[in-house]
């Protein structure tokens, strides 16, 4: 991992512990967005939730953002995160909070107004409908802390499917007697990317990835 543009251009980063479900953002995929978020990171305040190693916010800090909130609950994980600010001389400008992104000391210490906010949930959380509501339902609390033009990020897998639950499910056909008929795949449906209070989303996707920006509806 590396910082790829702005004052601490080339400047390598530690990567979170092989087992750790953090997923730093490829640098094609944060390049790319930094490309698209161009003209609203100088001076912004940032939030990065999920933050792991603190790949997002550091580029953002490292093209001019003034301050950077990174939430991150894995202690293991935030040690790295924090050598990371160290290592960069970034301290000044950055905010590590150890707790869950999505409870409301998280909430509370985000900036007002925020110019950027991005939730990378682990896949497994993204993938599973009840933690996905929670993950919808702190963003939708976020959106009362972005700047009129700021931007609410959400990262998921791509395509971004949960299974139909078994009430919603096509009957079953019975298979023939004595076959070898393996079992039909679960049926999956397209996940509603739509947030109440938010216009969006702008999807952008990168292979097994994609991002959601959304802002906040006037």
């Amino acid at each position: 991992m590396r910082i790829i543009a702005g004052e601490y251009r080339s400047r390598r980063l530690i990567s979170p512990p092989e087992d750790s479900p953090a997923r730093p953002l490829p640098d094609r995929v944060k390049e790319s967005l930094f490309s698209i978020l161009r003209g609203h990171v100088e001076s912004a305040a940032v939030f990065d939730g999920f933050a792991g190693s603190g790949s997002f916010g550091l580029e953002a800090l490292s093209r001019g953002a003034a301050r950077c909130v990174f939430v991150e609950r894995d202690r293991d994980v935030a040690q790295v995160l924090k050598k990371n600010i160290e290592a960069l001389g970034a301290g000044a400008r950055a905010d590590v909070v150890i707790g869950d992104a999505l409870g409301p000391g998280a909430l509370s210490r985000c900036p007002r107004p925020a110019g950027i906010i991005l939730l990378d949930p682990p896949y497994v959380m993204a993938e599973d409908p009840a933690a996905w509501r929670r993950v919808c339902g702190q963003a939708q609390r976020l959106l009362g802390c972005l700047a009129d033009d700021g931007y609410l990020l959400i990262r998921t897998p791509w395509p971004f499917l949960h299974e139909l639950p078994e009430d919603a499910r096509p009957p079953l056909v019975p298979a023939d007697a004595g076959g070898d008929t393996p079992a039909p795949p679960v049926p999956r449906r397209r996940v509603d990317l739509a947030l109440p209070g938010a216009d969006g989303p702008e999807t952008h996707e990168y292979g097994s990835t994609a991002v959601h920006l959304y802002m906040r509806r006037r």
